[in-house]
This record gives structure tokens, C-alpha cells and sequence, in this order.
């Protein structure tokens, strides 16, 4: 690239291609042309097909093919085109375009890995066309993680407010009954490190403070109410003291998310997806930016999914919110001219 000196270049994937992803890559791209982003944009999906979604819209962004050699062209969106299989029909995923929605992973991931992009941004995924395709696939967080080959990688919801709230997820996405066993000591140990780690690293926290859920109805109640608590959450959070990481807990998860408990920390960690989630979604839904802590490069993500019955409809397609991939590509950016 050269002029990634200057500014970071960001990479987008358009996500589903029936979903509302598109929509809202021809959104940013218009609102770039007005009120450029300290950034080059660079998307990863089919030019035609983000030129006819965004037309479908009413608006006509600068999309200009991607020259990695060039520089950018001012004002525009750059498009990495990539190709669908079949023709993509709003609000109707079709499974034999699940192989051009991972190309799109796979060449942001090994890009931003390489260097070659400063950070990766995702527009959400229709899940169950990519299982229907027969590929296995549990989630972005997964995929990128198993693309790099790290260990562990910890999901992180951030709504920027003041203060900021932020929630991190010992455990993805997996059945409910799955959860137990996956709760042990060195996971949560595990993910109380790494986000410690990128709290310093990449969001410029100088100390940070982690309030840690219990996994059980009132933290356990004690042991009269589970004794994960006891024999596995409070021991993490005591090795993770010791490695100089200010965690606190295990608190009730019904508590330490009202206003006045959760401003005392800088993230807390919930043990699963549905316990921390629906609060931070409750107040930020439409602006809140999800992370992957622990890659070896940026990563951010909506807080939403593919919106099909919007984008099925051209008129409630023109109304879709754009504020969670702007707050995710503006986040990627700040994170990225951190971690450079």
C-alpha cells in the first residue's frame, strides 16, 4: 500500500449478500464521500452487486476498484471485488454464495495479517446459509481464530458512552447446556488476561479495572445455588490478581450491570453470550461495535445480524441504521492507529 503511512486502510466485508450488509456499505461509502473518514476503505464484496443495492436505495457512493499499488481516489470507497455465485436476492439467502461470503474472511483475515491492511471490520453473516452450504461455522470470533491459529480469542461488546460500557464473553456461541463445562479456571483465567492485555494495548487503559460475573443466580448464593463460583470462578480471578490483573468478583450478574456497579470497571466479563449481551444491546443496539480481543490484528463487527425482512423491502431498506458499521469502522480505526 502507499499511503497506509498516511492513514490506516481498513477493510470491510459486505457480509451476506441477500442481507442488509450491502445497504449499508453503500451508506457509509455516501457518507465518506461527504465527510471522509481518517482512513482508506477498502470493501470486500461484488462491485456490481454493491452498485445495484446502493442504487436500489437512492444513492449513487463513489465505489472505485481496489489498486492496492494506487492511491485512492479522494472521496472514494475502494471495492475489493469478489464475486457471487448466483445472483443475490434481498431478504433470500442462497447457500451457494456461502463460498464467496468466507473469501471475503479468509483475504481480510490473511491481509490484515500479513500487514497489508491495518484492520478488518465485518458486516454480519447469515449463519444458517453457510451451515446450508455444508461448511462448519460458528461465528466470525471463531473463524478468525482458527484462520490465525490463536488459542483463545475473547469477544468484546463496546458501547461508547460515559462512561463507556463494555462486556467481554468467556464463552461464545454455544448451546446454553454446553456452558458449564466450558466455564473452567483456565478459560476464565485466560480471558481475564487477554483482556486486560488489549484494554492497555489497543484502547489506551492504563489500569485496567474487571468486574467478573458469577455463572449461577446470584453468584452462586454461596454453594446453595452451584459451586461454580467457588471451585472455578474465584480461583481464576485469584491467579489473574497475581498476574498483576485487577479483577474483581464473582458478582451477581443481575447486579453489577446497574449503572452505579458497572461504572466502576472498565469491562466486566460475563461467563456466557446471553448473559451479558441483551444489557449492553439494550443500550447501545444500533451503535455498539463488537471486538475480537486476542488476534493478532484489529477486528470489529456490528452489533447486528442480517436484517433480512429490511432488506426484502427496498422502502425499509432505505431507513436501515448505519450507526453500528460507522461506530465499528471509526473504532477500527482509532484501535488500529493505536496498534500500529
Amino acid at each position: 500500500m502507499t499511503d497506509t503511512a498516511a492513514r490506516p486502510v481498513v477493510a470491510i466485508t459486505s457480509g451476506e449478500p441477500a442481507g442488509i450488509g450491502p445497504e449499508l456499505c453503500a451508506m457509509l461509502a455516501d457518507a465518506h464521500a461527504r465527510e471522509p473518514l481518517p482512513a482508506r476503505l477498502v470493501i470486500l464484496g461484488d462491485l456490481a452487486l454493491l452498485h445495484e443495492r446502493a442504487k436500489r436505495i437512492g444513492l449513487a457512493p463513489h465505489l472505485a476498484e481496489f489498486d492496492p499499488a494506487a492511491f485512492a481516489p479522494h472521496g472514494a470507497v475502494e471495492v475489493w471485488h469478489m464475486p457471487v455465485a448466483v445472483p443475490a436476492i434481498p431478504g433470500q439467502p442462497d447457500p451457494t454464495n456461502a463460498s464467496a461470503v468466507l473469501e471475503m474472511l479468509r483475504h481480510g483475515a490473511d491481509a490484515c495479517a500479513t500487514g497489508a491492511f491495518s484492520a478488518l471490520v465485518t458486516a454480519p453473516v447469515q449463519k444458517s446459509a453457510i451451515l446450508g452450504a455444508g461448511y462448519e461455522f460458528t461465528g466470525h470470533t471463531e473463524f478468525l481464530a482458527e484462520r490465525t491459529g490463536t488459542p483463545r480469542v475473547v469477544m468484546l461488546l463496546v458501547h461508547e458512552a460515559d462512561p463507556p460500557l463494555r462486556v467481554a464473553l468467556v464463552t461464545t456461541h454455544l448451546p446454553l447446556a454446553g456452558v458449564p463445562a466450558a466455564i473452567t479456571r483456565e478459560a476464565v483465567l485466560e480471558t481475564l488476561v487477554i483482556v486486560d492485555r488489549d484494554l492497555r494495548g489497543r484502547f489506551g487503559v492504563a489500569a485496567p479495572r474487571l468486574g467478573v460475573c458469577g455463572l449461577n443466580p446470584h453468584a452462586g448464593e454461596g454453594g446453595h445455588l452451584g459451586r461454580e463460583e467457588i471451585a472455578v470462578v474465584a480461583p481464576a480471578i485469584a491467579a489473574a490478581r497475581e498476574r498483576g490483573v485487577d479483577a474483581s468478583g464473582p458478582f451477581p450478574a443481575d447486579t453489577i450491570f446497574v449503572p452505579r456497579h458497572a461504572s466502576a470497571f472498565d469491562a466486566i466479563v460475563a461467563m456466557y453470550h446471553d448473559q451479558g449481551l441483551p444489557v449492553l444491546k439494550a443500550a447501545s443496539f444500533g451503535g455498539g461495535v463488537n471486538v475480537t480481543l486476542g488476534l493478532p490484528f484489529v477486528r470489529t463487527s456490528v452489533d447486528h445480524g442480517t436484517a433480512l425482512d429490511l432488506a426484502r423491502d427496498p422502502r425499509a431498506a432505505r431507513t436501515a441504521d448505519p450507526g453500528s458499521l460507522v461506530a465499528a469502522v471509526r473504532l477500527a480505526i482509532r484501535l488500529a492507529e493505536r496498534h500500529a
